[in-house]
């Protein structure tokens, strides 16, 4: 159902504010794990799980919050999914042990896995379609907002104490919950099929089990000669031995967590296997850092610094990609994303020890990558998925994502320690990264015709589901 202009600004606006709270304590959180390292006294490696465990639980929260919010409706899942984000953060807060800041980290993981699909699915559900690509684009815009201030915040939190880095969520979700309440939709499903108990349970088996063994291998790659633990064999074969499983429960269950009948509609397996690369994509950010402290012999903290260009042309690339797509469709505008991503990674692959060509490749790329992540596959889910598999279809597309981030660490990791950590490595794998995106541009070129997407559009906002 369509929203008229004035209050859709308003619901715009809500959703923005929220998905900007769960965003920025993903850029803030690293300014606290010193301090949390010696509030607690834990080693090094436990650290590493403040983050890890956010992760695994935001991956399980998303499909599961995308299959609540059809049930109990858009606005109670959102609620609920803000107030567990609250709830998370004031436990990290007031932790007396380090176990009760990972239960906290979980918590705000498992609530935050459902803010911005069940956003995104409130855009489909009340903007028309000529309208939903600047929305998306808008947004897609947080991301790189919160990169680009989050640090700032961080910084200057810290200065009263690690805990104010969770405690400012309790206020700003407060004001999210009352505004939820009074502008969002709350329609829920008309009749309430058996939930997917099975399906959920697997699901989560598969995702733990990949996303901590892929993890761990990424990080064996990023060290030359890591060696392969049991604990990494094993979560990885549990994760592949539960996939047919999964698939055989999710193709009898009367409301599947994972909708697999949305593989019929080609647009969208499209759309998966692109996410998938914008995930691969988004994973070479993380080496980037290394990469410029071996070639230009810089500190870590000036490394970083040197990633505003990219982060500040994926802040401006969101929301101007959204508009492009109310324009020109889809297609053209995700051609254009892979094309960038192709260029600047052959260009970096080529000019690694140039400084000019890095800031180059960093614009290209954060253009590329704001498309990507942005607003263009949401659309695509928007226009081809029924009002029912609206926040279904965009929670695949995260596990879709967090798949191909999940893959290309590890794989770029092992490239860069098999030719021994320096140049060469670093060379190699921008240049296959590269190929990969060369690919994915083909691959957009059989995404729909702007004139057959407008069909398509028009068959979906009247209700149905396009095939």
């Amino acid at each position: 159902m369509v929203t008229p202009s004035g209050p859709r600004n308003q619901i715009i606006g809500l959703l923005f504010v929220g998905v900007l709270m769960a965003a920025l304590d993903i850029a803030i959180v690293g300014p606290a794990l010193p301090e949390l390292q010696r509030a607690f006294a834990v080693a090094e490696h436990d650290l590493a799980w403040v983050l890890g465990i956010y992760v695994l639980f935001n991956l399980v929260g998303t499909p599961l919050m995308a299959n609540l919010s059809n049930r109990f409706g858009r606005r109670a899942i959102y609620i609920a999914d803000v107030g567990l984000f609250a709830l998370g953060s004031a436990l990290v807060a007031v932790a007396p042990s380090f176990g009760v800041v990972l239960l906290g980290r979980a918590i705000q993981g498992l609530g935050a896995g459902g803010i911005f699909p069940v956003a995104t699915a409130v855009v489909g559900d009340t903007f028309p379609p000529e309208r939903r690509g600047t929305a998306l684009g808008l947004l897609g815009a947080v991301f790189g907002l919160a990169f680009l201030v989050g640090p700032i915040v961080g910084g200057l939190l810290l200065l009263a104490g690690w805990q104010w880095l969770f405690l400012v969520n309790i206020p700003i979700a407060a004001l999210v919950i009352i505004g939820a309440w009074r502008v969002l939709p709350s329609h829920a499903a008309a009749a309430t099929r058996p939930f997917d108990y099975a399906g959920m349970l697997l699901l989560a088996v598969v995702l733990v089990g990949l996303s901590y063994a892929l993890t761990r291998i990424g990080e064996l790659g990023e060290r030359a000669g890591g060696i392969v633990t049991a604990d990494i064999w094993l979560t990885l074969a549990v994760g592949v031995l539960a996939c047919p499983a999964l698939i055989a429960i999710e193709r009898r269950a009367a409301d599947p967590i994972v909708r697999l009948a949305l593989f019929r509609n080609r647009q969208i397996t499209l759309a998966a296997w692109l996410s998938f690369g914008a995930g691969i994509a988004e994973a070479i950010v993380v080496f980037i850092p290394a990469l410029l402290v071996t070639t230009f012999h810089v500190s870590g903290s000036t490394a970083s610094f040197m990633l505003l260009p990219m982060v500040l042309a994926m802040a401006v690339g969101s929301p101007a990609s959204g508009r492009a797509l109310d324009r020109v469709g889809s297609r053209a505008v995700i051609v254009a994303g892979t094309v960038l991503l192709t260029v600047a990674l052959v260009i970096e692959g080529l000019l690694l020890t140039s400084i000019v060509g890095f800031y180059l490749f960093s614009v290209l790329f954060g253009l590329g990558l704001a498309i990507l992540l942005g607003a263009a596959l949401r659309y695509i889910m928007l226009n081809e998925a029924g009002p029912e598999e609206r926040a279904p279809a965009q929670s695949l597309l995260t596990i879709f994502i967090n798949a191909g981030q999940l893959i290309g660490a590890a794989a770029l990791g092992g490239m860069i320690a098999m030719l021994g950590g320096g140049l060469a490595g670093y060379q190699f794998a921008c240049i296959a990264a590269g190929s990969i995106m060369a690919l994915l541009a083909l691959l957009a070129t059989r995404l729909k015709s702007r004139g057959v997407e407008l069909a398509t559009r028009r068959d979906t906002s009247a209700g149905g589901s396009a095939a």
